[in-house]
């Protein structure tokens, strides 16, 4: 019940149904863009500069308008790298990725119903190039969706004050940059939802898992580094330095004795009065404090 706490309120639902309509958004708009409308038989490449652009200024769009409804995630590694980070419960993100599995699902059938079946193609679905074995491609996922998190993280971080540009349009560059690089390599999904939904549709389940795992792995290790390593807060900092001062007194106290015993030992005498004195001034002088201090 304490994990759930807070998630019977009305602005937490609220939330919720925004990352579902979020999602069916993005991805509705975004696989749109993909669609290859040119004649069967004159084919045309895939435009990647306006997939990359769609896709990018989608995510802009769409944080702009959610950001202070739900915080903008509209996408599952999010999620759960904001849970690694301590910014969010476990129980909550449960109901994040959930609705945005449903709201994915949701735009890429409404995109697969508005879309002749001449032209639909794939509706595309996410695919490692063939020439690329699936370890590729989850390091290919995994470093865009770390560059998108570390963006992410550094651009809504509180605790800067030199932010003067606009922070949705940041992260949908990050996402743009993504794909200019990524789509001839994965489809540079960067978002396991956005991969699940057409996947569903479409049936297609290739490699799929390649999908989850690279964007996953890659915002945990970047949310783990910008919080606890880059930039961690006030507050972990001083309950980190509370852990090792501690840690520091309990080795030096241990020492202490030691180095007593050994002295009694080695003279064969009574422990005096002045050799507790000299204990006591020096538990008085920690060194833990100075080391500290200086973190």
């Amino acid at each position: 019940m304490v994990a759930c706490k807070g998630v019977w309120t009305q602005p937490f639902w609220k939330a919720v149904v925004g990352e579902f309509i979020a999602m069916l958004i993005f991805v509705l708009l975004s696989l749109g863009s993909t669609i290859n409308w040119s004649p069967k038989e004159n084919r045309q490449p895939a435009d990647l500069v306006l997939i990359s652009l769609c896709f990018g200024l989608s995510i802009a769009t769409l944080v702009q308008c959610f950001g202070h409804i739900s915080g903008g995630h509209i996408n599952p590694a999010v999620t759960i790298a904001m849970v690694c980070m301590r910014k969010m419960s476990i129980a909550k993100s449960a109901f994040y990725i959930v609705a945005q599995c449903l709201g994915a699902i949701a735009g890429a059938g409404i995109l697969y119903l508005v879309t002749p079946s001449e032209v639909a193609g794939d509706l595309g679905v996410t695919k490692v190039n063939a020439l690329l074995s699936p370890g590729h491609g989850i390091l290919v996922e995994l470093v865009i969706t770390f560059q998108l998190l570390f963006t992410i993280c550094a651009s809504c971080d509180g605790k800067r004050s030199d932010i003067t540009g606009a922070v949705a349009l940041a992260i949908g560059f990050s996402v743009a940059i993504g794909h200019l690089f990524a789509i001839n390599y994965t489809g540079a999904s960067m978002n396991p939802a956005r991969s699940f939904g057409p996947a569903v549709i479409m049936n297609i389940w290739e490699n799929h898992w390649v999908y989850w795992v690279g964007p996953v792995v890659g915002a945990v290790l970047a949310g783990a580094l910008y919080e606890y390593v880059f930039c961690p807060d006030d507050e972990l900092k001083n309950r980190l330095k509370q852990v090792l001062s501690k840690a520091t007194q309990s080795k030096r106290k241990y020492s202490e004795v030691e180095e007593s015993k050994s002295q009694i030992e080695s003279d064969d005498l009574l422990l005096k009065p002045g050799i507790v004195h000299v204990l006591e001034e020096k538990k008085g002088k920690d060194p833990s404090g100075e080391v500290l201090s200086s973190v």
